[in-house]
Parts: C-alpha cells; structure tokens; sequence
C-alpha cells in the first residue's frame, strides 16, 4: 500500500494500481531507443505487472501497533520477502518479464544483502533471474540495460503516488533525476521526446477504514491528477 498526503487524512493506492500507472507512462518514453526496443512489449509487462505481488496484501490496508496505516516501506520484513515469489510466479509465461521483476527484487531490497534473515531472499530471487534469462534466450548484459525501464517507471510513479517533493534518482547509473512540484512530475533529462503525459491515480481516503475489509471496500474513492514533463 502507498499511503499519500491529502488534506487532514491520506490516500491510499495499492501498489498494483501505482505499477499500472508506471506502464502508462512508460508508454510515452521515447529516450534511450525504448521505441524501437525488440523487447519492449515485454519490459512495458514487467512494469505494470512487478508489484502483483501485493495484490493479497492490499485486499485491505494492515495497521501497525499505533493503529496508522502501513506502507510498502514500514510492513516488515516477512511481508516484503513474501510478495516477491508470487509475482514473479504470476509472470511465469513471460519468462523475460519475470527475469526483470526477480531482478528489480533484488535491487529495492539490496541494503538487506548483509541482513540474515534476506539470505534465502537473494538466493531466490537471483536463481529465479537466471532460470528466466535462459529460457527467455536473453543476456543478463542485455537485462541489466533493459532494467532501466522498469527501474524509471517505477520510480516516477512513486514519485507522483507518494507526493515526494525531494529530488529522486537511482544510483545504478542512470541520469535521471524526478521530483513533484504541484502536479507536475518533473524529469530530467526530457525522455519525452517534449510531449506532456497526462497523470491519474485512484485511491481511497483512509481515516474510515479501521482494519476491516467491508468498511475498506467502501471507502471513498478520490483520483489525483496531474501531468509528467522533461525538463533540461
């Protein structure tokens, strides 16, 4: 679950939802050859479909001890470690789609690498990359470029889902940088080719929801627009 500022209470956005939306801007991404990408129907898979996982997690919000509402980043550990296997499981008919999102596992996660309890967590995650590589027929050099499609989508929905107004940038190399000002997404580079992509998000206002699935279902429904631009 995402958990974004709105007035005096929050909108929640499942994390499905917000990789939907990663894809949708994908679509528009027209730098670094993506238009003409061999394997692009299958990395634009990738991206809106790396947090299904979540899906089961996100049937209603789970609250913490104090009773607030818990995102993807403050669930614990095992919630996290658990996700994974499914969605890739869920991609398994798309052997180069499921190599990328084992991959992307790996890499949100990677400052657990010298945590204990991750160990199997890695092992699986780069046994299932390689299983997928070799039936997919695709270099892992060839992944590890292709990765930053997924990495960009991912990051800039989030950036948008969350409301993060600070500057956000991956550190695997790539030259984008994204921030929200307003309703604007703004990246840099442009990878826009300067067109202006059109932004939407559903959530549903949290404050009435209580930990139960009913109330959940009923929540109020809101949708946050707004728009993503290059910049130079």
């Amino acid at each position: 679950m995402i958990v974004r500022p709105h007035g005096t209470s929050s909108l929640l956005i499942t994390q499905p939802d917000h990789a939907a939306l990663a894809a949708r801007i994908m679509e528009r991404w027209q730098a670094d050859g993506f238009p003409v990408n061999p394997r692009r129907g299958e990395i634009l898979r990738a991206v809106a479909e790396h947090d299904n996982g979540w899906i089961e997690f996100d049937a209603k919000p789970m609250l913490g001890a104090d009773g607030a509402v818990l995102d993807f980043s403050t669930v614990d550990g095992e919630v996290k470690r658990n996700v994974w296997p499914r969605a890739i499981a869920r991609l398994a008919r798309h052997p180069y789609a499921a190599a990328l999102v084992a991959h992307h596992a790996a890499h949100v996660y990677r400052r657990y690498r010298t945590d204990g309890e991750w160990v199997d967590f890695f092992i699986a995650m780069e046994t299932a990359r390689r299983a997928y590589l070799g039936i997919a027929g695709v270099a892992m050099d060839t992944m590890l470029g292709d990765y930053l499609f997924l990495r960009m989508g991912d990051l800039m929905s989030l950036a948008f889902c969350n409301a993060w107004t600070d500057i956000q940038k991956d550190d695997t190399g790539s030259v984008y940088a994204m921030r929200l000002d307003g309703d604007r997404l703004l990246v840099t580079p442009d990878p826009f080719g300067g067109t202006v992509v059109d932004l939407a998000i559903e959530g549903r206002e949290s404050g009435t929801t209580g930990d139960d699935a009913a109330a959940w279902a009923a929540a109020r429904r809101l949708t946050i627009t707004g728009t993503a631009t290059g910049t130079h």
